[in-house]
């Protein structure tokens, strides 16, 4: 299988996740088949991705949105989803059992060639796929939230995928438009989310010793590490802030991020006393009715800036 054959690709999960895989495959000339086991997530799906897709004609970043529509097709049974499928996003529950039970599903319906990528944010491949007929053609296809509009994909095989699925599943995922990572090796929460557990788990450390306000941790990262992490990440900045390169910072650096790294050696959950007093901050910015109204901005936000990294050389 070549990566310009994986032209029908088969949706499992039609919530935000799904959805928004929906609009990627679709955006990128797929066809798409989607299938969820709840009536009324499947009846909502073509509202929810014209809305989507509104929105970003509305940004700039697509310019049909009866054209992207018209290639996905709704489905009433996973079969009828799965079967005529070259590539399979399964985008249900986080949770093991479950995901257990709809791949063994999706298993059953495949073809034999077909590739299944699962939206899991943390649990690998090997948890949920052991048993499955077609196990080496399972992997990890970890998206970041919202797919459509931050493109980076993770793909993460199982010890039992077949590895020449990964240049396949790569090379497809970037002709979708999408920015595909291949981690060598299942580890817990994959490269992001152990990226982004380092942060937050700092950031809470530091809250909950009363160093700085929720808004104020915010601001250091929004309107300081954030602004180069919007287009480079932590090796190539580094490169960068110091005269010689990424060689002389560490000389310059190291033993200072070392010694702030053993000042955490007894890392603590989260307490419950820190995240209520969170909560009490956040929700006097923004109240919890007002929740998806900001999300819809955040969308905004990224479409904006999507636009404009677009419009930039590399």
């Amino acid at each position: 299988m070549t990566p310009h054959t994986l032209n029908t690709v088969a949706i499992v999960g039609a919530g935000l996740v799904g959805s928004g895989w929906a609009l990627v495959f679709a955006r990128g000339g797929a066809t798409v088949r989607a299938f969820d086991a709840d009536p009324a997530l499947r009846a909502r799906m073509p509202g929810r991705i014209r809305a989507m897709l509104e929105d970003m004609r509305g940004a700039g970043l697509v310019d049909s949105v009866d054209e992207a529509l018209a290639r996905i097709t709704v489905c009433e049974a996973l079969e009828e989803a799965v079967g005529p499928a070259d590539y399979v996003q399964e985008s249900v529950l986080e949770r093991v059992e479950v995901k257990r039970d709809v791949c063994a599903g999706i298993d059953a319906a495949m073809r034999p060639e077909a590739i299944v990528g699962s939206s899991s944010s943390g649990i690998p491949a090997s948890a949920f796929t052991a048993g499955l007929k077609n196990r080496s053609r399972f992997l990890v296809a970890h998206p970041v939230n919202p797919p459509h509009l931050v493109p980076l994909v993770e793909l993460v095989p199982a010890p039992w995928t077949d590895p020449d699925i990964l240049p396949v599943l790569r090379a497809a995922m970037e002709g979708w438009g999408q920015a595909p990572i291949v981690v060598n090796g299942e580890i817990e929460g994959f490269i992001l989310n152990r990226l982004q557990g380092a942060l937050l788990n700092e950031a809470w450390a530091l809250y909950e010793a009363g160093l700085a306000s929720a808004a104020d941790i915010d601001r250091t990262v929004s309107h300081g590490l954030g602004l180069r992490w919007a287009f480079m990440g932590p090796f190539e900045t580094i490169d960068l802030n110091a005269p010689g390169g990424i060689a002389d910072y560490s000389a310059r650096l190291a033993p200072l991020y070392h010694s702030i790294a053993l000042s955490r050696k007894d890392p603590q959950p989260w307490s419950a006393e820190a995240i209520a007093r969170a909560e009490q901050e956040r929700r006097k910015v923004l109240p919890a009715d007002q929740l998806e109204a900001r999300t819809d901005w955040r969308n905004r936000r990224l479409m904006a800036l999507v636009k404009h990294l677009r419009s930039q050389p590399d």
